[in-house]
């Protein structure tokens, strides 16, 4: 077994997830069977961020320093026989970014130990990560406020010689979410075509670029959802619901070498139609009584030349006045036609509803429609590599799932935190805990609505 039977790492409290501005302390433990010369036992703490071009790489080509600190537990001597306790502290810089793991690059931050022993001797050392939380407060970003919309205009060909037009516009109801939340995504598509569309889709995509000196964007589709075609000729309002999994937040403020993006992709399978709709993911959802209120326009104000009275001042030469206008001349009146009923004749053609244009349902009995669903992709970021926290999923704050035919699966993500202010703790394996982080309950939405009608 050797001299040193252990060196361990213990952070206090076995806490793992810090906020920028922390101090963190704990202790290095040293347990040897035998006396060992040792000259010093340093610890270090330390955090960079490192990336490269080759997938799933830890060869950095360029790395970026946040913080690295030193210090020394104990001098020169020798540590007999038996368990032998070193406590330490360190400060964690304000400006330190949150913890981000991705496939090519990383935001790594750790506690590392060691044993300098005299020359020819064998060296000990050992290492323990942590993770850093940087609130991402959505409040406080610029143009949050209001729906993300976007549209689209296209024009295609088909059957060698015919041509058609696809009108597609979109929205999301707000630009700005937290984990757990819904957005809610409604869709207008006009098919000015003949020929009848592929289904209809909306994919949460995450867009990650590292800053190497040729840029590599990372793309994935965190979650999708699917709806049905539509025939030609036809308009359909589509509205969809997409949960956000855990994921990392938008903005890695601090890092420059990692970038995230998040944004919603609404297409059509075929003819290839796609609009985006650019939103933000942070950890403080927005509050409505924060949101900045209108400005008023003035209420109009007379002009004062216009308002004084005539019999008071004198009537200029230079003032412009409006030649008398003629009479109107009386409206022609409208042809005789029969009377009817009210209750037989609506003032407005009824609006032919079709139970299928949505995901889930029939256009009619020749075209079905594909089943509506939400699969979250396996490949979310971990930003723990090796531990894994269950979805921090409220008893009571289920969402309905919607009726039908239609159905959902999800295959989850992971996070070591939660990633909303106002969450209870999740259970977490190995007694590793994260923070006690508020945040309010999942928002309980009901089941999608869909609407189609005729052109």
């Amino acid at each position: 077994m050797g001299k040193l039977e252990a060196l361990d790492i213990e952070f206090s409290d076995n806490k793992v997830v810090y906020t920028p501005g922390e101090s963190i302390s704990g202790t290095v433990t040293v347990k040897v069977n035998q006396p060992i010369q040792c000259k010093a036992i340093k610890v270090n703490c330390n955090g960079f961020c490192g990336i490269t071009s080759k997938l799933n790489d830890t060869a950095w080509t360029t790395e970026e320093q946040y913080f690295n600190s030193t210090i020394s537990v104990a001098d020169k001597g020798t540590l007999k026989q038996g368990e032998h306790p070193f406590p330490f502290k360190f400060l964690i810089p304000a400006t330190a970014p949150t913890s981000f793991e991705g496939s090519y690059g990383k935001i790594i931050y750790r506690v590392r130990a060691f044993i300098d022993t005299p020359r020819f001797a064998k060296d000990y050392s050992t290492e323990k990560p942590f993770y850093l939380l940087r609130l991402l407060n959505l409040n406080e970003l610029p143009d949050i406020w209001g729906p993300s919309t976007s549209a689209v205009t296209q024009q295609f060909t088909y059957m060698l010689m015919k041509t058609g037009t696809i009108v597609l516009k979109a929205q999301t109801d707000m630009k700005g979410y937290t984990p757990g939340q819904i957005i809610k995504v409604s869709a207008n598509i006009h098919n000015q075509s003949t020929k009848t569309t592929g289904h209809i889709a909306a994919s949460l995509m995450q867009r990650v670029t590292y800053e190497t000196k040729k840029p590599t964007h990372d793309l994935k589709s965190m979650v999708e959802v699917e709806g049905g075609a539509i025939k030609g000729g036809r308009e359909l309002e589509w509205k969809e619901q997409i949960i956000i999994p855990p994921l990392p937040q938008s903005s890695l403020a601090g890092c420059e070498l990692i970038k995230i993006e998040y944004y919603v992709k609404v297409s059509l399978k075929s003819p290839d139609v796609m609009l985006t709709l650019p939103i933000h993911i942070g950890n403080v959802s927005l509050d409505k009584k924060l949101r900045p209120s209108k400005k008023e326009t003035p209420p109009f104000k007379k002009d004062p030349v216009a308002s004084v009275s005539t019999t008071d001042a004198p009537e200029s030469s230079s003032r412009l006045t409006a030649p008398p206008q003629p009479a109107p001349k009386p409206a022609p009146r409208p042809a005789p036609r029969f009377r009817m009923s009210s209750h037989s004749s609506p003032s407005a053609p009824p609006v032919e509803c079709h139970s299928g244009a949505e995901g889930g349902n029939l256009l009619n009995d020749d075209f079905p429609n594909k089943c509506q669903s939400q699969a979250v992709s396996p490949n979310a970021f971990s930003y723990a590599p090796g531990l894994f926290f269950p979805q921090n999923q409220l008893p009571n704050a289920s969402v309905p799932a919607p009726s039908g035919p239609s159905s959902r699966r999800s295959t989850g993500a992971t996070a070591p935190y939660p990633s909303a202010i106002d969450a209870r703790p999740i259970a977490a394996p190995l007694n590793i805990l994260p923070p006690d982080y508020d945040t309010s309950a999942y928002p309980q939405e009901a089941p999608p609505s869909y609407e189609s009608c005729n052109t």
